[in-house]
């Protein structure tokens, strides 16, 4: 399965959203907006009354102490309507941010399963992390530094141009070296930025592929190839890092010199200006305090709109999440069954190479059948189209009544009758529900771990379910998850199975569910589910045999195909691939076998390796066997 980088909006796009996220609250902004135009009006008044104060000294004046005194009152106001100012643009900051992580978060969870994985862990970790970080600060700090400091950029030349259009124009010089520098640096910034995000995304996958795998690598031999893999991404973040550095030290040595010879210009122009009697000698101070006092705002500008840049780019990645396309279109059909039925189905994870090759299956309800074959034949794959995480290429897999006289394409053509794609998720789950070997325990405590699968499920409820599957963890009020109490793999995986019965769907895709308990244990689970999920639909991907001796019936896949299906003694007598895999497992696990169906019947066959299933005759209860 191949790796895809999820998609990254467009700059419209990014442009759109900030405008629609900023105006999203108008008086917040028009406030800070507000204060920071009054703070750089105040700021404006102690040049003119420098120039002033100049003049009336060369005149011999008398107004120092008054000019002073105005002087020190201006700054004092200035600097609390900056405090103010500050305050007011960092809270409407974080109320954009915090909507910002919302939506994204809301994003994240609508992304299709199946986009996600081919995707890898690492690009969308490090959205989730490093992207969402940058433009945390470009948020906090960037945009409310640069909106003040374009406010005041735009008082300040406006207050330049009332003391004297002539003194003015010498500022102008550096608008050309300026404009030129910027025009050069931001169309390689954007991109530079978003290969660089790109890079460390593969970094990052790469990182956790080698830490999970840690075993495996050892294992094999493999640490030279991730070692290989390791530098090779590192190099790859090296070059494009150095990249936009490059541009970096390019840019800001046009951004000092633009600062330099504007404040040199009004000063030699001002003076020829005040010789030949076109210019006052307060003019000539204000204009260059004036051109002085640009230089702030203007480089708070320049400086911060790298910063921009990379924020933008970063926003561009977590817009990019919501362009995904979804992987189900909802027509609002209701199954009028349960059955779940597979017909002619075909699956591929790259263009023109088929996993699954015309798959057609009927599944009974309440059956238990178990899935076996060799490692890489397709068992998992068509589990996942089952269980509706992924659709398939060309067929259908649907829930709905019954098909007639056996033919699995004939409950497609009943009313009734939706492919599983058609249903909303949180509805689809309601239905058919998948269980594996990789689980995730949330930060919290025990019981809202548990509840996520029904939140109205009361205590009594969410100990009854812990009971059937034999828990041996902490408690419900206790903490687990990061930074909680650590659970063992095994509990993991039963907190996973609780909240599967938990969630009470008619049927279940366990595929190697309790893979990671020893044999013994993992039966002894499997007897504490069978009360639990009697009567429910089970499809076992089976890697110990005893599942498949237990299930009602048994499925061989081949080479993404369904090469045998009947019961354990059918495919037995017919001496295919089903009996000689049986035979070769038979022979080391005889007394293991023995003590299980000594102990009182397996009942979660079905789920065997994974877990659950309903007991079936002659396994230790009373109830009526599912006619096979």
């Amino acid at each position: 399965m191949s790796t895809e980088i999820l998609p990254v909006a467009t700059p419209a796009q990014v442009r759109a959203y900030a405008r629609r996220l900023t105006l999203r609250h108008p008086r917040a902004l028009a406030v800070a907006l507000g204060l920071h135009a009054l703070a750089a009006v105040t700021g404006l008044v102690a040049p003119r009354l420098l120039g002033g104060l100049v003049e009336d000294v060369r005149a011999g004046g008398d107004g120092i102490d008054r000019a002073g005194l105005a002087i020190a009152g201006f700054v004092v106001a200035q600097g609390v309507l900056v405090r103010y100012a500050f305050y007011a643009s960092a809270r409407l900051g974080e109320r954009v941010l915090a909507d910002l992580r919302e939506e994204f978060v809301d994003r994240v969870l609508e992304l299709p399963l199946s986009t996600v994985e081919r995707a890898g862990t690492g690009d969308l970790v490090a959205r989730t992390s490093r992207d969402v970080d940058t433009l945390g600060t470009s948020v906090r700090h960037a945009l409310p530094e640069t909106l003040v400091a374009l406010v005041t950029v735009a008082l300040t030349a406006g207050a330049l141009l009332l003391t004297g259009p002539l003194v003015a124009l010498p500022c102008l010089v550096a608008v050309p070296l300026l404009w030129g520098g910027m025009r050069w640096y931001l169309p390689r910034a954007r991109g530079g930025y978003l290969r660089e995000n790109a890079t460390w995304a593969e970094m990052t996958d790469g990182l956790a592929e080698t830490v999970h795998g840690a075993r495996t690598v050892e294992a094999f031999g493999l640490a030279g190839r991730r070692h290989a893999r390791g530098d090779a991404d590192i190099a790859a973040t090296y070059a494009v890092e150095r990249y936009t550095l490059g541009l970096r030290t390019v840019l800001f040595p046009v951004i000092e010199l633009g600062f330099v010879l504007p404040v040199a210009a009004t000063l030699l122009a001002g003076g020829w200006l005040y010789i030949h009697g076109m210019a006052s000698l307060a003019q000539v101070t204000a204009a260059t305090l004036y051109v002085q006092q640009l230089i702030g705002p203007v480089e708070i500008l320049l400086t911060w709109l790298d910063e921009l840049q990379l924020g933008g780019a970063s926003l561009a990645r977590l817009l990019g999440v919501g362009e995904v396309p979804p992987d189900r279109t909802p027509n609002g059909r209701r199954p009028a069954g349960e059955r779940l039925t597979a017909g002619n189905v075909r699956y591929s994870y790259r263009p023109g190479e088929d996993v699954l090759h015309g798959v057609d299956l009927d599944l009974r309800p309440g059956e238990r059948l178990a899935m076996v074959g060799p490692s890489g034949a397709g068992k998992s794959t068509l589990g996942r189209l089952l269980a509706g995480v992924d659709g398939p290429r060309s067929g259908s897999v649907t829930l709905g009544p019954a098909g007639r006289d056996g033919d699995p394409a004939a409950g497609e053509r009943d009313e009734g009758t939706v492919p599983l794609v058609d249903l909303p998720l949180d509805e689809l789950r309601g239905h058919v529900a998948l269980v594996t070997q990789e689980h995730h325990v949330f930060r919290g405590t025990l019981r809202e771990n548990l509840v996520m699968a029904r939140p109205g499920a009361s205590d009594a409820d969410v100990r009854a379910v812990l009971e059937a599957v034999g828990w041996d963890g902490p408690d419900l009020d206790t903490v687990v998850g990061s930074g909680g109490a650590t659970l063992s793999p095994a509990q993991a995986q039963q907190l996973a199975l609780a909240r599967l019965v938990l969630a009470d769907p008619h049927t279940l895709v366990l595929d190697e569910a309790t893979s990671l308990l020893d044999p013994r244990a993992a039966r002894r689970l499997e007897r504490s589910l069978a009360a639990v999920l009697s009567g429910r639909t089970v499809v076992a991907i089976a890697h110990r045999l005893h599942t498949a001796h237990d299930a009602d019936r048994v499925a061989v896949v081949e080479d993404g195909r369904i090469t045998e299906l009947g019961t354990h003694d059918e495919l037995i007598a017919e001496d295919g691939s089903y009996a000689a895999l049986w035979s070769s497992w038979h022979g080391g696990e005889d007394g293991e076998r023995d003590g299980d169906r000594d102990g009182g019947g397996n009942g979660g066959g079905n789920g065997g390796a994974d877990g659950g299933g309903d007991p079936g005759e002659n396994r230790g209860d009373a109830r009526e066997p599912v006619r096979r």
